[in-house]
């Protein structure tokens, strides 16, 4: 069994936003990091929010050595939200709320009203893939906290084209080198500048080809040679640079999908996470349920109580707020704690690297460069 790694909301992807929302002039409540918020004092013309997709602190260990610029320039690591999944952690930074308060938790989530699991991203059933175009969106609005910025910076959103991040002013990069050339433009422009950033990679890669494989190892040493040049070309800008969640390896991917005997205990199809999947159980068969699911995936999954969970804030606070919220969550998560994931669906993959449990994929970096 893997050791366990709760969110720390002290020391979170989220407390990043916090301090940069703080840092722009806008409403915040969340604690902030004192690390980044002597940086950001400084009064650099150009601050660049650079969020890299799985690149936490277990794929750097793996491929980078420590005399790498990234790991020269670790301010000091933080954990990603539960669960640790691009889904739930960049809607966290995004809109600096946490999982309980936004309720884009995961992947997929079942919403009653519908009668079906939604794949939040793309808005699409989970096992169709039939679309549900405009649903999600009015169900889980997603304000971006930098909207209400309130001093002289000039903000700008540089993303992939499936981020769907409203600003006045944003920009679409599919790859580093677009992305990187956008910053490079805008911080030598005039006036001061603040840029939220988004790039795929290295989570892309490490899914197709395993977080340890020479295809990681490229992307991601690539990257780290890209960023020491862009910094060492632009002047009075602070680089601040984190991902939303690290990858493991995976060993086996396992169908729950086809579990017929434990579906028929089940209110909706499992859905949420690979290695963070949510159950809804019929009334009565809540027993039955939890030794069928531990006698066969118990040595490879933690079955927790959803509702402990919520009073525990692994999700943070809000749950007064958005009560409707926890119910999405279901009345059981099996969390991964061994290299294995489900697949929840038919249309689902294969994946050789990922994340979304409790394990090594929690830990991610604050990177700072001056």
């Amino acid at each position: 069994m893997q050791p366990l790694i709760r969110p720390d909301f002290t020391r979170s992807v989220l407390n990043v936003s916090a301090t940069l929302a703080e840092f722009l002039g806008c409403p915040n409540t969340k604690p902030t990091l004192p690390v980044l918020k002597r940086e950001l004092e400084k009064g650099y013309r150009n601050v660049v929010f650079l969020i890299a997709d799985g690149l936490g602190m277990h794929p750097i260990e793996k491929n980078l050595p420590k005399t790498s610029f990234l790991q020269k320039n670790l301010a000091m690591e933080l954990t990603s939200v539960f669960p640790s999944t691009t889904t739930c952690a960049t809607t966290s930074m995004l809109t600096n709320l946490y999982p309980m308060e936004h309720g884009w938790f995961g992947w997929s989530l079942y919403f009653e009203e519908l009668g079906r699991a939604v794949e939040l991203f793309p808005e699409t059933d989970h096992y169709t893939g039939e679309e549900c175009k405009g649903f999600v969106r009015s169900r889980l609005p997603v304000v971006p906290f930098y909207q209400s910025a309130k001093n002289d910076y000039r903000v700008a959103v540089i993303a992939h084209s499936y981020c769907d991040y409203a600003a006045k002013e944003r920009y679409l990069a599919e790859d580093f080198d677009t992305a990187f050339a956008k910053i490079r433009t805008l911080c030598n422009g005039q006036g001061k500048h603040f840029l939220y950033v988004y790039c795929p990679e290295p989570d892309a890669t490490m899914h197709r080809f395993g977080v340890t494989s020479q295809e990681a190892k490229r992307v991601i040493g690539g990257l780290d040679a890209r960023l020491k040049a862009l910094c060492g070309e632009l002047e009075d800008t602070l680089f601040v640079i984190t991902a939303d969640h690290g990858q493991i390896n995976v060993e086996e991917c396992i169908p729950l999908y086809a579990d017929e005997t434990l579906g028929k205990l089940l209110r909706c199809p499992p859905y949420l996470e690979a290695r963070a999947a949510a159950f809804k159980v019929n009334m009565g068969c809540e027993k039955a349920f939890v030794d069928r699911f531990n006698a066969a995936y118990g040595a490879d999954f933690l079955l927790l109580d959803t509702a402990t969970l919520i009073r525990e804030n692994y999700f943070g606070e809000g749950g007064a707020s958005a009560p409707d919220h926890a119910a999405l969550l279901g009345d059981y998560i099996a969390v991964g704690i061994t290299n294995k994931i489900f697949r929840l669906s038919p249309r689902g993959h294969d994946f050789r690297g990922h994340h979304t449990s409790l394990t090594e994929e929690m830990r991610v970096p604050l990177i700072l460069v001056p």
